[in-house]
């Protein structure tokens, strides 16, 4: 009785995931390579697929047959999954206005285009107005959910299902509380030298190696393919089209080779999911937290390794024979892995990277809260990274306007996902090596399939068949706890700067 049904409801959902897909297709076009004149007929584009997504989505029908399909939930099965994750995407649509749906995309790819021109000046005073009505959708967004204890959880909730307000602020102030010690042992120590990074990189031939680097990763790039943006991101419109792009500073070889590792990171989970899934709600990467966790495991976790290093340095050096031909192994991995109080989150070490994730969830509360003015932000933030990190800001351009997520969709629940991230890679990354402790030995030879076929085995492949927290629980034995990056920290950075912890 229930295939008929079930059948349906597969077919309804590929439906809703094509639409949406479609509308990635658009704002992928607009960070890549839309003139800025078209935000506004942009805005209407994505507004008008995601009205058509979400009146699917809310459909009487959809509500049939979920509610034919109630016994089907209880199954601990992919179908079961299937029905239960569509139910919750369907409770959650249909506190949503499909008009407030409307708005806020609309809106959202107009302050996108706003925020491109107005960044590299630092003229806050042009985004402002869009920030602004941003917080006020985000709220109205928030108000559509009856029952929480605090306006930022249903935006937490959206992209870290089991999460809160509450649970989030108490696993940041334990990790605080381990980061801060770290970071002022480290400050009293010379800091290694990383000029080498700083010369003239061509920009093509920075292209040409973070690709070959992707790729013997193992992103595929039958299956997708890299492109230049403001803001690095990765975007997925099937299993066979997930695609990254980077940004290039032509005097700093960190910045589009690390970020195309990061993204890279996340494309290959994607490509990992089961082919099975393909269309549905499980489909996905199963939370913002879980997702940043592979591409900082990627990223920081083997890209920052000295094992890697010994397999790429000596093709850097082939491909930059000038800028890295008098640098050795040990200068290049210090290099690589210094630590000191940045400006950036996106450039920041491991050791201080969460501290710059902290201060944006606490701004964007108190935003959404209401105790902090869109107009007194910039001071806020300038205030808060000198007591955190020790450096103020020049310029909004390095504060409050260098992340595009406030300006390109609603005001919270996202940047929690990226301290999530460091702390459940080192977490899975301890889980591999338990599992293979040659790991190092077979990173330094090139093997980098072993480990991303542990991951596709225990992570990827289920996409979002199980919540977060018991996904990594099955990968790892244990439930998320920040023990394995702080031991990450105290070992790495231990040796590196000679200090014991």
């Amino acid at each position: 009785m229930s295939e008929p049904l079930l059948s349906e409801l597969k077919s309804e959902l590929l439906a809703i995931s094509d639409l949406n897909s479609a509308a990635m297709v658009l704002e992928w076009d607009q960070s890549t390579y839309m003139p800025a004149a078209g935000a506004d007929a942009r805005g209407r584009q994505i507004a008008l697929l995601g009205e058509l997504a979400h009146a699917r989505r809310t459909s009487p029908r959809m509500a049939e047959l979920l509610r034919g399909l109630s016994s089907v939930a209880d199954r601990d099965d992919l179908d079961g999954a299937l029905v239960r994750r569509a139910h919750k995407q369907w409770e959650r649509a249909t506190c949503v206005p499909a008009s407030l749906v409307s708005e806020i995309k609309s809106h959202s790819a107009r302050s996108y285009v706003a925020w491109t021109k107005a960044k590299p000046s630092g003229d806050f005073a042009a985004v402002r107005p869009y920030l602004e009505k941003t917080v006020e959708l985000s709220r109205r967004y928030a108000d559509c959910f009856a029952g929480v204890d605090h306006v930022l959880d249903p935006l937490i909730d959206a992209n870290d299902p089991g999460m809160t307000t509450a649970t989030i602020r108490a696993l940041f102030d334990s990790l605080r509380a381990q980061l801060v010690p770290i970071v002022q042992a480290i400050a009293e120590r010379p800091a290694p030298d990383r000029d080498f990074l700083e010369r003239a990189y061509p920009e093509a031939a920075q292209l040409a190696f973070g690709a070959e680097v992707a790729r013997e990763l193992g992103y595929d790039f039958e299956r997708g393919r890299q492109d230049l943006t403001v803001h690095p991101f990765m975007i997925r419109f099937a299993s066979d089209d997930i695609r990254i792009t980077t940004r290039v500073d032509p005097n700093d070889l960190s910045d589009a080779l690390f970020g195309t590792i990061h993204e890279a990171g996340h494309a290959m989970y994607e490509q990992g999911i089961a082919r099975e899934l393909e269309g549905t709600p499980l489909g996905e990467g199963v939370s913002a937290g879980v997702h940043e966790s592979q591409s900082r495991l990627w990223e920081n976790l083997v890209g920052r390794s000295r094992a890697f290093w010994a397999r790429f340095l000596p093709i850097a050096k082939e491909r930059f024979p000038e800028q890295l031909g008098d640098v050795d192994l040990d200068t290049f991995y210090r290099g690589i892995n210094r630590v000191e109080r940045s400006l950036v989150r996106t450039e920041a070490d491991e050791v201080t990277y969460n501290l710059h994730v902290m201060l944006r969830f606490d701004l964007e509360a108190q935003l959404l809260e209401g105790t902090l003015k869109v107009a007194d932000l910039p001071e806020a933030w300038d205030a808060r990274m000198a007591s955190d990190l020790g450096v103020r800001p020049p310029s909004p351009t390095q504060g409050c306007m260098q992340d595009v997520h406030w300006y390109c969709t609603t005001i919270g629940g996202t940047f929690q996902g990226y301290a999530l991230g460091n702390v459940i890679a080192a977490q899975v990354f301890e889980a591999a090596r338990e599992a293979m402790p040659d790991l190092d030995a077979r990173l330094e030879k090139g093997d980098f399939g072993s480990l991303r076929g542990w991951l596709t085995e225990n992570l990827y492949q289920h996409g979002a068949r199980w919540e977060p927290g018991e996904l990594v629980e099955r990968a790892t034995g244990k439930p998320i706890a920040i023990d394995a990056f702080v031991r990450h920290l105290h070992g790495k950075y231990g040796a590196l700067y000679g200090i014991s912890f």
